[in-house]
């Protein structure tokens, strides 16, 4: 059915085009808090079992008072029973009680989650800029020694993995140099004569965490940049806009660069889970306080609530990049907006 508006040749769809992508995002949502409610419990392990190892320092030695930990936490229900409340559970916005911890998840995530964003955000937005202006420069400038130079550095930047990439960098600028902190967000116990101190502190922790993770990223996107940029300059526009005679800086960004950015978009929102991974990595190899810290000490100790808020917290972030690319694309490629309907 369609409504149309007098005038000619003018009418849209009864369906807004955005109500199946919608539906699409809900249903993969309902699909990531299911995997985020199977997959802690597919581990081997007992969450409960520092509990009752009398060798462990969190041994509770009256069973009562253990029985009603496991009654608590509903682990001695049916997997099904426990998955209707764990919905129900995050229906009320509620996200549980850290096992090993002894502390709110809502809490462990607030104090954590702001440090993996000050490392996260501007790593992957440099990386992009980083990897962006050099494949699109080495595509324009095919076959020369600056490509050959650039393909060099960007595949072995690729091919290392980002583990080791981190320990060069802590080795080289950490120890021998000793320009940077080898670990931490911040200074233990310092005491700042300003807030513009602390933030050079937490700075110089940051710089080389990030410098990994930048670097890592980086890597994996010149090539895409590249060969896309190689792509878009033999298609038949690109030779107009030369025959034209417009300046080179017009025909390599406004003409080349936003076209051949379109599959870094997709890219983009794929980093997402790909940095998330390397968080917990980076963050375990400098001690950084942050997400992937927290996610890898509660693996080790079974915790499912912290194990569940964490998930959930990386499995938005990475629908909500993947919306944005969406929208993202359809703003710079006008081609993939739903055309008018015809009268």
């Amino acid at each position: 059915m369609v409504r149309r508006r007098s005038g000619p040749g003018w009418a849209f769809p009864a369906r807004a085009p955005w109500a199946p992508r919608l539906a699409l995002y809900l249903l993969t949502l309902w699909g990531m808090l299911t995997l985020n409610f199977l997959l802690p419990r597919a581990m081997p392990g007992d969450p409960l079992l520092a509990l009752m190892d009398p060798e462990s320092d969190a041994y509770l030695a009256d069973p009562g008072i253990r029985e009603r930990i496991l009654q608590y936490y509903g682990l001695d229900r049916p997997l099904w029973e426990q998955y209707l409340v764990y919905l129900g559970r995050l229906a009320r916005g509620e996200l549980g009680w850290s096992i090993a911890l002894n502390t709110s998840v809502a809490g462990l995530l607030a104090e954590h989650l702001p440090w993996t964003l000050l490392l996260m955000v501007p790593s992957i937005l440099l990386a992009t800029l980083i990897s962006v202006w050099a494949g699109a420069h080495a595509g324009w400038r095919r076959d020369t020694r600056v490509d050959r130079a650039l393909l060099v550095a960007f595949l072995l930047l690729d091919t290392v993995p980002i583990f080791l990439l981190g320990i060069l960098l802590l080795m080289v600028f950490g120890v021998y140099l000793g320009r940077f902190p080898l670990s931490g967000g911040q200074t233990p116990f310092a005491s700042y004569a300003s807030p513009w101190a602390q933030l050079a502190d937490i700075l110089r922790h940051l710089a080389l965490p990030m410098a990994t993770l930048t670097l890592g990223l980086a890597g994996r996107n010149f090539l895409l940049a590249r060969n896309s940029m190689v792509t878009v300059l033999g298609m038949e526009f690109m030779q107009v806009a030369r025959g034209k005679g417009l300046p080179e800086p017009t025909l390599k960004y406004r003409h080349g660069l936003r076209n051949a950015v379109l599959p870094l978009v997709t890219r983009f929102a794929m980093q997402m889970g790909a940095a998330l991974t390397g968080m917990i990595l980076i963050e375990t190899l400098f001690a950084y306080p942050g997400m992937g810290r927290l996610m890898f000490t509660a693996v080790a100790a079974r915790d499912y609530p912290v194990l569940e808020g964490g998930f959930l917290v990386a499995g938005v972030a990475v629908l909500l990049a993947n919306a944005l690319a969406d929208l993202s694309y359809a703003w710079l490629d006008p081609r993939t907006r739903e055309a008018p309907c015809p009268t």
